[in-house]
């Protein structure tokens, strides 16, 4: 794979047990990391928050990768039901494949990984940082819930970055106490004037630009490897 121009994009099929998941991966030239985006509940790779938070990490030169975390027919199935959103150590262990292949590709095996997780997709890029280990150089989670990682919050050495809406009351109080069990790095950013979604005029700017800068700082290459 080439990386000339100004980024690279490939359509991902990531291989997870005996499913295929799908995703975009975009790489700026010269980008020494790739996020990798785990949505949340009800979510996709096209949901417009996480398209727009992943263009201004690419403008920070680091490159994106958005994926489903779940099939179609996982999705048809859990409007209904509600339970696979909410199922961390199945989503965490499709995290975990997507990095493996991020890995294997020969034009990303050099770049350092980075998660971004929104709600219950918070929990789950905690648990897979935790079981990865340093190899993950950063985490943020966006309106999250990292306390669904449990005992895996204590196990994490990526640098972590809680950020939460200053009306999004319920979920402050969680990630307050799940802050208090990180043992890495950490930061706990509170946007004042946001609702869980970020909806309100320049909440979600700040999220992105919180994030970039996260993973700007924390996703420099250790290696002087260059590969094509």
């Amino acid at each position: 794979m080439g990386y000339t121009g100004t980024a690279h994009k490939q359509v991902a099929q990531i291989p997870s047990g005996s499913i295929i998941l799908e995703g975009e991966l975009i790489v700026p030239a010269g980008a020494s990391g790739v996020v990798l985006f785990a949505h949340g509940s009800g979510s996709s790779r096209h949901s417009p928050r996480n398209q727009f938070v992943a263009r201004v990490i690419r403008e920070a030169n680091v490159g994106t990768l958005l994926f489903d975390l779940l099939t179609k027919e996982e999705e048809t199935i859990d409007i209904y039901t509600r339970h696979l959103r909410f199922d961390i150590g199945l989503l965490a262990d499709r995290l975990v494949d997507a990095t493996n292949w991020i890995k294997s590709e020969s034009g990303t095996r050099h770049l350092r990984v980075g998660y971004f997780g929104s709600s219950t997709g918070g929990g789950a890029a905690l648990v897979a940082a935790a079981r990865i280990g340093e190899e993950i150089g950063a985490v943020v989670s966006r309106g999250g819930r990292p306390d669904l990682a449990g005992e895996a919050l204590a196990l994490v050495k990526s640098p972590t970055l809680l950020i939460v809406g200053g009306y999004d009351e319920p979920v402050i109080e969680l990630n307050e106490k799940a802050y208090a069990q990180l043992r890495c790095e950490k930061e706990l950013k509170i946007v004042p004037g946001a609702t869980h979604l970020f909806e309100e005029p320049g909440t979600l700017e700040e999220v992105a630009s919180l994030a970039a800068e996260w993973f700007q700082r924390h996703l420099q290459s250790r290696s002087s490897v260059n590969t094509t």
